[in-house]
């Protein structure tokens, strides 16, 4: 098996700080070597105080768009539920177009899923549904968004990568089969080695190479021994999660090291 040179995404979470600092550690994260920038899209902070400090995710992103060079970006994941399929196609090839500047080529990943936070949807008044009617909706409004892509004009610079987050076996992973170039999880080695079983079925399914999908795993509080697992298996993109109010750079710093001490 031929395995991708491992990457390392930081989702820096815009909750509970100042947009400035969130603007800084991107250029920081970007100098440091970071090969990925991601936020997440929601209203209201997740944790901490819930009603704390708190920014709209592809606004941020059309200005991280503009203010970098290199680091690719995106929301880990949009919420599907939260725009109409045709708008999100045409936000993701702007800014795709963005972030070409220089070089031609976009730097824009669009990570989606089906949404879950009751929260956001109370408060702006989004209808909330159930799990499996928000996986219907993201299974039906997927392929608009990539037919979209071929109608824009000007077009997206690249074929956009898309993320599909999550692990359900049924219907999840069938999309990431159908729709994503990349697939994010929290698993552990245990569940990503089963999971990736599924995932081949599904593959296999629609007439697809499991090897053209990358895998993506969340870091959380793994050690770099259980990194190591994961990437035997095959995950090549690593991700870590960074909270305000001062987003510590410090385990970025540790996690590149392993990334360039692994290559």
């Amino acid at each position: 098996m031929t395995m991708r040179p491992i990457r390392i995404g930081v989702q820096l979470q815009p909750q509970h700080a100042p947009y400035e600092l969130i603007r800084d550690r991107v250029t920081e994260l970007e100098e440091l070597g970071a090969d990925i920038v991601f936020n997440w899209d929601h209203f209201y902070p997740l944790y901490g105080e819930p009603d704390g400090l708190h920014f709209e995710s592809w606004t941020m992103l059309a200005a991280i768009a503009e203010q970098t060079s290199r680091i690719e970006l995106g929301a880990l994941v949009n919420c599907n539920s939260y725009r109409n399929p045709n708008l999100q196609a045409d936000m993701a090839r702007t800014i795709d177009r963005i972030s070409a500047k220089g070089t031609g080529t976009g730097r824009f990943i669009f990570g989606t899923g089906s949404g879950w936070f009751q929260r956001d949807y109370a408060e702006y008044g989004y209808e909330f549904g159930t799990v499996g009617s928000r996986l219907n909706d993201l299974a039906r409004e997927l392929p608009i968004i990539r037919d979209r892509w071929t109608k824009l004009n000007p077009p997206p610079t690249r074929d956009i990568p898309v993320l599909i987050g999550g692990g359900g076996e049924k219907k999840t992973l069938r999309l990431v089969a159908e729709h994503a170039s990349i697939w994010h999880s929290f698993s552990d080695a245990e569940t990503l080695e089963r999971k990736l079983g599924i995932l081949a079925g599904h593959c296999s399914d629609v007439g697809r190479d499991t090897g053209t999908i990358e895998i993506s795993v969340e870091l959380g509080r793994k050690s770099a021994g259980e990194a190591d697992e994961l990437r035997a298996l095959g995950a090549s993109l690593f991700t870590i999660g960074l909270t305000g109010p001062e987003y510590d750079l410090a385990p970025v710093r540790e996690w590149l090291a392993w990334r360039d001490g692994s290559r």
